[in-house]
């Protein structure tokens, strides 16, 4: 039986769906997280345990207990694999294929900030300097932001990054004291978002800029510090 569990109260423990605290059977051993092939190979070979723990709005796998004698074989087997000439070639022209996958996207996910910004003309340098430093802060693979979301579209995406970027880099939320109530952080998040989407309607409305503007103050900060 293959079960979805958390971490359970003692060492060797887990609990289940339900919330039973199960012991791990006499003979298994726990699988680190790491070696995706390897963990999925052992998950098909017979009855495992995948260990989960949420933190906030993120899942993280604390790995996979299995029979360790199941483990063994299936680690020496991919150890075996992937000594050969065969392997080698396969994983080079994955990663080269990845890389141009990765290359593509971070095109896409620049042109679709573009269109999201929307500046008026006279603001096209800072519109084109906005986009780069969001798509270099959202696109690498397992950044976990929005970017990587490929469960919405790539113009939400955008969007999201965005005003996600802005809440960083042009308030004070970083160092802002937020009662821990349900649903304030949330709270506060919509209000930044407000006037950041208010501030970029300056931008594209018209050549005039606001004085004092953070957005332009940013961009010119982290271009005179990478």
């Amino acid at each position: 039986m293959n079960l979805i569990t958390e971490p359970g109260p003692t060492p060797g423990s887990v609990v289940s769906p339900s919330g039973v605290v199960l012991c791990v059977p006499d003979g298994w051993t726990l699988l680190e997280p790491g070696d995706a092939t390897l963990t999925r190979r052992v998950k098909a070979a017979g009855p495992s345990w995948t260990v989960q723990e949420k933190q906030g709005r993120r899942t993280f796998s604390r790995g996979v207990w299995a029979a360790a004698e199941t483990i063994s074989r299936i680690r020496a087997e991919l150890e075996e694999e992937r000594s050969t000439e065969a392997y080698a070639k396969k994983r080079q022209s994955d990663l080269v294929r990845r890389e141009r996958v990765q290359e593509a996207y971070v095109e896409d996910f620049h042109a679709a900030i573009i269109s999201f910004l929307n500046f008026h003309p006279e603001h096209g340098p800072l519109a084109e300097k906005l986009a780069r430093l969001v798509t270099i802060h959202a696109t690498p693979v397992g950044s976990g932001t929005v970017a990587r979301t490929r469960t919405i579209p790539i113009g939400r995406r955008a969007e999201a990054a965005v005003i996600a970027w802005m809440r960083h880099q042009t308030t004070g939320y970083d160092a802002m004291p937020i009662a821990r109530v349900k649903g304030r952080r949330r709270e506060v998040r919509r209000m930044l978002a407000g006037r950041s989407r208010e501030l970029l309607q300056v931008y594209r409305s018209g050549p005039s800029t606001p004085e004092d503007c953070p957005l332009a103050a940013a961009a010119r900060r982290i271009r005179e510090n990478p």
